[in-house]
């Protein structure tokens, strides 16, 4: 018997050993997204923290963000990072010398991703998607400071969430307003101007400059409704 099959009228062959290991990937993803759900769900309220992996310590965003984690760490509230350098180090740094987790959702890439030692909760994971997952479920709020297109990425995976009604709304601070406004007017300019988005949306994010604003910031959110989720948040996060 053939060990390859064709596919469509091009004739593409598709190899059964290929297949079959994308099958059982599967089971790899069930085991990622088992285990953040069972660890993370532990460590609620929790905040996700991003920005640039290639800032250094003397950087300004990665003193912000050691400050604003250790912050929010004292207040209560478990700090999550991508795990690796840059402003990720500096969150993950800045939660171990307060009173709160210090979390890393860690990832392999060829470049950029190793590990920071300052993570006392560290996960592992191959896929963006199941990862991203983990930023979203259990976050009380999201701070997101100077970065690239991973930070984009994550930032642009919360807005839509909110958006669209298939998550809860969080407060979502981006720290440094000179850095963000430049996006802030683009999407104002461009993207309300040509119906893309409304404007009411641009108000599902604060720019913020101070670490101490940040944290009042959350605080003022959630002053009268408390950091637990709704019912009903919790059944919109069941199908996440």
């Amino acid at each position: 018997m053939s060990e390859s099959k064709y596919d469509g009228p091009a004739g593409r062959k598709i190899d059964d050993a290929l297949m079959t290991r994308e099958s059982w990937k599967i089971f790899q993803i069930m085991a990622e997204f088992v285990e953040g759900f069972e660890r993370l769900a532990r460590i609620r309220p929790s905040v996700s923290v991003f920005g640039s992996a290639r800032v250094s310590p003397d950087h300004p965003a990665y003193q912000r963000a050691e400050e604003t984690a250790r912050l929010l760490s004292d207040a209560g509230f478990s700090v999550i990072s991508g795990g690796g350098p840059g402003v990720m180090e500096a969150a993950n740094k800045g939660a171990r010398d307060g009173k709160s987790p210090s979390v890393g959702l860690n990832i392999d890439l060829p470049h950029e991703q190793t590990a920071n030692p300052y993570q006392e909760i560290a996960l592992n994971f191959e896929h963006f998607f199941s990862r991203k997952v983990m930023f979203v479920k259990y976050a009380s709020a999201y701070v997101v400071f100077p970065g690239g297109f991973g930070t984009l990425d994550e930032l642009a995976e919360i807005l839509t969430l909110v958006q669209t009604g298939k998550t809860r709304q969080i407060p979502v601070i981006l720290m440094d307003s000179a850095y963000w406004q430049g996006l802030v007017d683009w999407l104002e300019q461009r993207m309300v101007a040509a119906g893309h988005i409304d404007r009411e949306d641009l108000a599902l994010f604060t720019l913020l400059d101070e670490p101490q604003a940040a944290v009042d910031a959350i605080f003022d959110y959630y002053e009268h409704r408390g950091f637990e989720p709704s019912q009903a948040e919790r059944e919109v996060l069941l199908d996440l």
